[in-house]
């Protein structure tokens, strides 16, 4: 549904806005890093499993430097899976991604987690870390289904958990808007969540998966294109809603 494409995006169009932006690959898949031209995931020794799970990694040992200024990233891979298991003994599981990202928050301005699709303990370790959600959600009927779910599992965790945790949009991606279907899509998005819902959207178009397979941003792999425009007034408006909704990133 693109949260991927819209982590990287969102956070190299928020850098180019002079802000200090920290990505953190939180899905096991690792597409985050790939994405940003990093070498195979597999081959890195240190990644965010090893930041959560060893006490002698720390934040440093695992950052990493990416060809966008002002832009860092915190790499995952497929270790990260083994976590979910790992995590369930641990005191305070829930808490391990806030506690390990601590020492290095105030370095930067904004901080932007990429989670992986489940909604199971990484996920809730990354909500509970988090001051706001950024919900993408595809302009097809078929990716409201999860919606619910996800609606609920983030008011548990507001609730128990981190009490500073809002919504700061629901954001329509691969929209194509010459199909009836997208145009209903988007619609009863915006029906359902008001003004919840960016009013940036993102359209389908190939130069997403072009600047993937290039390892960058589309804001420097095609600067002057549709898709580079589009998430430089999401980044505008992100950065807008941030101090109505009490946070800074």
């Amino acid at each position: 549904m693109g949260k991927t494409t819209t982590t990287i995006n969102l956070g190299a169009a928020i850098a180019e806005y002079g802000r200090r932006v920290l990505l953190v690959d939180f899905d096991p898949q690792g597409a985050l890093s790939v994405g940003l031209g990093r070498l195979d995931p597999r081959e890195l020794d240190l990644t965010v499993y090893n930041l959560l799970m060893q006490r002698d990694v720390t934040v440093d040992d695992v950052l990493l430097k990416t060809n966008i200024d002002g832009l860092d990233l915190i790499p995952s891979n497929i270790d990260l899976s083994a976590a979910e298991v790992q995590l369930v003994g641990e005191v305070a599981r829930e808490q391990m991604l806030a506690r390990a990202l601590a020492p290095v928050i105030d370095d930067y301005d904004v901080v932007l987690i990429d989670c992986q699709p489940s909604l199971g303990l990484l996920t809730v370790n990354a909500l509970t870390a988090a001051h706001g959600v950024v919900v993408p959600l595809e302009c097809e009927f078929f990716a409201l289904r999860g919606v619910a779910l996800l609606m609920d599992t983030i008011q548990k965790v507001q609730e128990r958990l981190n009490n500073k945790l809002l919504i700061d949009g629901f954001l329509g991606t691969m929209y194509d808007p010459r199909t009836l279907h997208a145009r209903e899509v988007l619609s009863t998005i915006i029906d359902g969540f008001g003004d919840k819902v960016f009013h940036t959207v993102i359209n389908r178009t190939v130069r997403f998966p072009d600047a993937t397979v290039a390892g960058e941003p589309i804001t420097r792999f095609d600067s002057s294109s549709a898709g580079a425009s589009a998430y430089r007034e999401l980044a505008k408006e992100v950065l807008a809603r941030w101090p109505l909704s009490g946070h800074d990133g």
